[in-house]
C-alpha cells in the first residue's frame, strides 16, 4: 500500500506545498496540479456529497444523455481548485471567502485534469487575494472562475 505522502500517491503538481504568506505573494504567481479522475474518485465523491445522480454512476443511464457516457461531478473537478489553493497558493492557512465557477465541458472517468490558480489581485491591507481559476483536459478548458481568499500573514503567526 502507498503512503499518502509518497510521490506516487500524490497528484503531479508544482510543489512545494505549504504556505505563501500574503507578504510574499505577487501578481501573476501560478500553481497547479494534475490528477487523473478515476471511477473510484467519482464513487467516493458520490458517497461524501450524497449526489448519486446516475449520469455519474450508471453507464447505461449516462449513455442516453447529451454526454453519451458517464461524467465526473462538476464539483469534484472544482475541488481540485480548492486543493491548489489550500495546499499551494496561498496554501496552508488560507480561508475561502468566495468562488465563482463556469462549467464549460464534461470531465470523464480516465481524464487527466490540470487545475491551475493564478494571482490576479492582492489587497495587502485586508489580506484578500483574487485568484483566476481554470481546469483543463488537454487543450479543452472544462471549468473557469475566480476565487476570493483570505491569505495567511506572518503578522498573525
Amino acid at each position: 500500500m502507498l503512503d499518502q505522502h509518497s510521490a506516487l500517491a500524490r497528484p503531479a503538481d508544482n510543489l512545494p506545498r505549504g504556505t505563501i504568506c500574503i507578504e510574499d505573494l505577487e501578481i501573476g504567481m501560478r500553481r497547479y496540479l494534475r490528477k487523473e479522475i478515476t471511477d473510484r474518485d467519482i464513487q467516493l465523491f458520490a458517497e461524501v456529497s450524497t449526489d448519486h445522480n446516475p449520469v455519474h454512476l450508471d453507464d447505461s443511464y449516462a449513455q442516453d444523455t447529451i454526454f453519451e457516457g458517464r461524467i465526473a461531478h462538476g464539483m469534484l473537478t472544482a475541488g481540485l481548485i480548492s486543493a491548489v489553493i489550500g495546499e499551494q497558493l496561498p496554501g496552508h492557512g488560507t480561508i475561502y471567502m468566495g468562488q465563482s465557477l463556469k462549467f464549460l465541458a464534461p470531465v470523464r472517468p480516465g481524464d487527466t485534469v490540470l487545475a491551475e490558480v493564478t494571482v490576479r489581485e492582492i489587497d495587502y491591507g485586508k489580506r484578500r487575494v483574487t485568484l483566476d481559476c481554470r481546469c483543463a483536459v488537454g487543450d479543452t478548458t472544462v471549468l473557469k472562475g475566480e476565487a476570493l481568499v483570505l491569505a495567511p500573514s506572518r503578522k498573525f503567526d
